[in-house]
């Protein structure tokens, strides 16, 4: 597991944070809960911020209050790969099995034309994933990806979407796409931002439910010139600016975050911590300068 993953999805909980990340964490080789830093004194009261990994992929997920929900504009693609691992069919299914305790079946487990086994599922936090048993001819990707969903006023808007996520990230390329025959839209497709594949998507099904700050991207940036540059391109909704947090043109919701503020929350004291809180609660944009200021106290 690099440290350097400059992108990392965001997962905000009412109060479940670690007990879902261990629940994650019990189910997925290779994973783990790397820190869970108190935050004091926030407008949700006092939270967690809660880091871990799972096969691979950091997450970072909060307490915060039942302020948002998941659902399944935002999912996670699950790749079990027979070709690298002998055991990839009994793994899919101790992982559906698990996922499914308490959960809902979007889409049952079971064959369909693009796999031998593919499954959706909303397990008992709300986070939704998508497990599918990959085709041994694919190309190489990584376990899990962020799955993006396009619906309702964004429907078929995964494509452009995809094109406008590529010029606006320098260490990033197209993967593959499939078309259906509705439009043009996507069914599938992959691309790479900074290292980390996601998947898109459209769909036609009248949802209700859009992307929403229950779950984010986080931008990890080493200067103030690359925080800019990303908040200049990405934000697109003046209101929704708050806390590093922004929205873009198309909903997706993102914080772009200097990477120090990571060292700052998960290795300085409670006093440290607590200033950087407080200072973070009071920008928009965020400012390094500000931070380790505020850090140095």
């Amino acid at each position: 597991m690099t440290t350097n993953q400059n992108i990392v999805p965001h997962l905000w909980y009412d109060k479940e944070a670690k007990e879902a990340a261990e629940f994650y964490a019990s189910i997925f080789p290779d994973s783990r809960i790397t820190s869970i830093t108190p935050l004091d004194d926030t407008p949700s009261g006092d939270s967690h911020l809660v880091s871990f990994e799972l096969w691979g992929q950091k997450f970072l997920s909060i307490n915060a209050g039942p302020i948002f929900k998941f659902n399944p504009s935002v999912s996670f693609m699950v790749n079990f790969d027979p070709k690298s691992d002998k055991e990839a069919i009994e793994k899919i299914n101790m992982v559906w099995s698990k996922l499914s305790e308490g959960g809902t079946v979007l889409t049952p487990l079971d064959k369909y034309s693009f796999s031998d086994k593919y499954g959706w599922i909303q397990d008992k936090y709300g986070l939704s994933w998508q497990l599918i048993l990959k085709n041994t001819e694919d190309e190489e990707r990584p376990t899990i990806m962020p799955s993006l969903m396009f619906g309702g006023d964004q429907y078929n808007k995964a494509e452009e979407a995809l094109q406008y996520y590529l010029s606006v990230f320098n260490n990033a390329k197209k993967g593959s796409i499939a078309r259906s025959d509705k439009e043009g839209a996507v069914m599938f497709s992959d691309f790479m931002l900074e290292n980390q594949w996601l998947t898109a998507m459209d769909s036609a099904e009248n949802y209700e439910f859009r992307f929403s700050e229950a779950i984010s991207l986080t931008v990890y940036c080493d200067t103030q010139e690359e925080i800019d540059h990303y908040w200049n391109k990405l934000s697109a909704v003046p209101e929704s600016e708050q806390c590093g947090w922004l929205k873009d043109k198309y909903g997706m919701n993102w914080q772009i975050v200097p990477r120090e503020k990571e060292t700052m929350m998960t290795s300085g004291t409670p006093e440290q911590v607590a200033r950087v809180t407080q200072a973070t609660l009071k920008m928009k944009k965020l400012d390094l300068a500000e931070l380790q200021e505020a850090y140095k106290g």
